[in-house]
Order: C-alpha cells, then sequence, then structure tokens
C-alpha cells in the first residue's frame, strides 16, 4: 500500500509502502478512489495550531505520531470486511466519515461523538486519506454517495458537512436578514452553494481575492464585498441596513473576525469555524449591549452527514469546483493551497495520471 506521509512536522511528505492492513472486528477495509486536501492538513503538516500570543497547540503532544498519513475527505469502495463486521458488502463504494469519537465515553454513548475528548478521527489522530487504503472502524461511518462523481463526493466529507453544519446554526434567519460568508475557498463556497437549501437569509461573500469573489456571484451570491478595503465595514453596513444577522467566517484570523464581529447588527451572530490562527482582543461590554453571540463550528455529525447527502443526491446543492491531481502530487498541493492558488478544492487520486 503506497501513500504520502508526514516524516517530520514542517518538512516534505515522503512516498511509503507498507502491507495492506487486514481488517479486525467491525472494521471495514476501504480501497481508496479519492481524498480530498483540506486547508486543516496545513496545520496538521506544521505540527501546532497557532492560539495566539505566541501559544501553540502542539499536536505531538495531542497524539498525533509520525509518520503519519493526512487525509479526512476520504471517498472508496469496500475492498474487505473483519469478521464482525455488517452493513457493507465487498464492491460497496462509500464515503468515509471521519469525526469518530471514542465509542466508549458518556459523550458517544449519548450519540454525541463530535464532542467526544478522546477522538479517533481519520486523517487527524489516525492515518488517513493520503493513500491506497485506509481503515474504517465500523460500517455506519461509510455514507452513500449514489450518483455523485465520486471526487466531488469525497469533498462532502469536510468541506461540504463544515459548511452545512454551520449553516445549520443559522436557522432562526428570516429573508430579511443577511449572512455575511467570509473566505471563498472550498468551504466557503460549500456554504454558497449550500446556503439556498438550509437558510433564507441573503448571502453576502467577503473575500480579498477578485478571482474568488467572482466565482461566489456565479455560485449563487446575492452580493461580494472586498474585506480588505478600508470601507469594507461601511460596504457591509450600507449592503444590510446597519448590519449583517450573522457572519460565518471560514478563514479564523484577526482581520477576518474583527470584520465579522464588527460588521454585525445589534443581536447578530458570529460563527468562528476557520483555524488560521492567532487570537483577538473583545470588548466584553460590547458584549451584552450589542447583544451579540459569539460561537464556534466545527465539521458536523454522522446525522448531519446524511442529511447533506440526501440533499445532494436530490440535485439541490451545486458542485464546487475541484482540481484532480495524482497522489505522488500531495506535496505540491499543500504548498498550492498555502499560497492561495486553489480555487475550490484538490482532489488526490492513488494511481492518476
Amino acid at each position: 500500500m503506497r501513500c504520502q506521509q508526514i516524516i517530520q512536522f514542517g518538512e516534505p511528505l515522503e512516498a511509503r509502502e507498507y502491507p495492506a492492513p487486514e481488517p479486525q472486528g467491525s472494521e471495514v477495509l476501504i480501497k481508496i478512489d479519492a481524498c480530498g486536501v483540506c486547508h486543516s492538513d496545513l496545520h496538521l503538516w506544521d505540527g501546532y495550531f497557532d492560539l495566539g500570543g505566541g501559544n501553540k497547540l502542539d499536536l505531538e503532544k495531542r497524539g498525533i505520531n509520525l509518520p503519519f498519513t493526512l487525509g479526512h475527505e476520504i471517498v472508496g469502495e469496500v475492498a474487505a470486511l473483519g469478521p464482525d463486521a455488517e452493513g457493507v458488502e465487498v464492491g460497496d463504494k462509500r464515503i468515509v466519515f471521519p469525526w469518530i469519537g471514542c465509542g466508549e465515553c458518556a459523550l458517544c454513548q449519548a450519540g454525541k461523538e463530535l464532542y467526544c475528548n478522546s477522538p479517533v478521527t481519520l486523517g487527524t489522530r489516525y492515518d488517513g486519506g493520503y493513500a491506497e487504503m485506509v481503515i474504517a472502524p465500523h460500517a455506519k461511518y461509510l455514507v452513500p454517495y449514489d450518483g455523485v462523481p465520486k471526487e466531488l463526493a469525497c469533498t462532502y466529507a469536510c468541506s461540504g458537512l463544515t459548511a452545512y453544519s454551520a449553516l445549520k446554526k443559522l436557522t432562526h434567519l428570516t429573508e430579511d436578514d443577511h449572512v455575511v460568508i467570509i473566505g471563498a475557498g472550498g468551504v466557503g463556497l460549500s456554504a454558497v452553494q449550500i446556503a439556498s437549501s438550509v437558510i433564507k437569509a441573503k448571502v453576502i461573500v467577503a473575500d480579498i481575492d477578485e478571482t474568488k469573489r467572482s466565482i461566489a456571484r456565479q455560485s449563487g451570491a446575492d452580493e461580494t464585498i472586498d474585506n480588505g478595503a478600508e470601507d469594507a465595514l461601511a460596504q457591509l453596513s450600507a449592503l444590510t441596513g446597519g448590519g449583517a444577522a450573522a457572519a460565518i467566517d471560514f478563514v479564523g484570523a484577526p482581520v477576518t473576525a474583527n470584520f465579522g464581529i464588527n460588521g454585525l447588527r445589534k443581536g447578530g451572530t458570529y460563527v468562528c469555524v476557520g483555524l488560521y490562527g492567532d487570537a483577538v482582543p473583545l470588548s466584553l461590554p460590547m458584549l451584552p449591549l450589542g447583544m451579540r453571540t459569539i460561537m464556534g463550528s466545527y465539521v458536523g455529525t454522522l446525522e448531519e452527514m446524511h442529511e447533506l447527502m440526501a440533499l445532494v443526491r436530490e440535485g439541490k446543492i451545486a458542485p464546487i469546483p475541484y482540481e484532480v491531481r495524482p497522489l505522488e502530487d500531495a506535496n505540491n498541493a499543500l504548498l498550492d493551497l498555502r499560497a492561495g492558488k486553489i480555487e475550490g478544492r484538490v482532489v488526490l487520486k492513488p494511481g492518476a495520471a
């Protein structure tokens, strides 16, 4: 089995080859057809998240052991079943839901795996999809994608699911409201595509890149703003009649957080999704005075994954742009993503020319 692995944090990925894993118990072996490249892979590659003020979340101390295989947007074919595995058959095509809990704690037992403190997430805690094969711990994490191109289907495991879950936190908005989507990368564009199926509010996309703003307009955004402009907040206020009802920040940097929070009307909601890093000072009196809500949103649940794929299969969500590259190009894909050269999503494919 060939894979592309982190051998040392911050250093180029290296090609390695291992025997094909053998599924045990309820495990299912998946022959990988495609795996998306996500911005969070960059942080995992670096080995830390920037917490601001010189502080870092050290991922090696959080349980990532090297060498390590990135990749959590995985789609493939069932290649083998463990002796206790049920619910799928060899040859079935499935998306692998990666956001898996330990299965034993009280949260997991209550069906809240996303809140588990000891997750076994594929591609972030356990070896993932920058490879030819991967082990799924149970067939319940394998989601059908009938009628959807496999290279697109894999992106729904994170890009689509993350956007969907964030939007679901704003279902209280009305058709008279505005939501600002900050960042028109792969996840932000997914949110633009999904928004009309989840919320009623008008969509404004903020991005400093004109090409990405253009793609956002083509994808259904009602308006776009260059949030790097000096008068960006004034533009937003004019478009929304005094401030947005909500902002979803798919970047998560100080400059985007300030734009999102300060662009809210009274009673508005700021949802931080992006993991770019650093920290922002908050004016505590302005929280009660402005009656604003600040929350975080991280990927989504297995139930939400099934909800999302039902919408996709019904043709209610247009596809985001994606580019297919061979697995061996994983390192360059990460570098291009860091440089902001990617429009939509890059998808790695084992055996691609």
